[in-house]
């Protein structure tokens, strides 16, 4: 029975650090003063139909710490990229010559590092929100595990001990990777 209880704490770690890496990864699309190729992760672009991620469309890089280029694979469909980054949060206005869009990186007002502070909180309370319920779904699985006669008392609760220790350390990390994103956007 320890085995199964290892088990499902192990899956719970791991899933844990799955949530802390998306956020991570969302984080990285918000932007800061600079110019980075990951603020353009989260576009989605209608292509053809179907929705496509901008990376897949185009070459993005950032040739200067102001501006960012986006070179389509496919010239005709500059056009719905140039829709796509409109249309999305990152406040954004794309120019385009034919063959590349740029996107000027304006300095960021007050005003909108405010707003870009409460995007990252938001998305780090998903990311508390995610590891939460994983811990919910686990106590579930060892409560039904003691009901079921499969594990006694004391185990169950040293289970669910362990889960809430891996959980703070978890939720600890995020908060740290919050105060840090939130540093990077206030600074001037």
């Amino acid at each position: 029975m320890a085995e199964l209880i290892d088990e499902l704490l192990e899956d719970a770690r791991e899933r844990m650090t799955k949530s802390v890496e998306s956020t991570r990864h969302e984080f990285g699309s918000v932007r800061t003063g600079r110019a980075s190729p990951a603020l353009l992760d989260r576009i989605m672009v209608d292509y053809y139909g179907t929705s496509t991620a901008l990376k897949q469309l185009a070459t993005i890089s950032a040739p200067e710490p102001r501006l960012l280029t986006i070179q389509p694979y496919d010239k005709s469909s500059i056009k719905s990229i140039e829709r796509a980054i409109l249309e999305s949060d990152i406040g954004l206005t794309p120019s385009n010559d034919g063959n590349l869009i740029r996107l000027g990186i304006p300095e960021l007002t007050e005003e909108r590092r405010k707003q870009l502070v409460r995007v990252v909180r938001h998305i780090a309370e998903e990311g508390r929100v995610a590891i939460r319920n994983i811990r919910r779904d686990v106590m579930h699985d060892l409560r039904e595990m003691k009901e079921a006669g499969e594990t006694g008392s004391d185990d169950e609760h040293r289970a669910e001990v362990e889960l809430q220790k891996v959980t703070d350390v978890r939720v600890t990390e995020l908060d740290d990777l919050l105060k840090h994103k939130e540093a990077e956007i206030l600074e001037v």
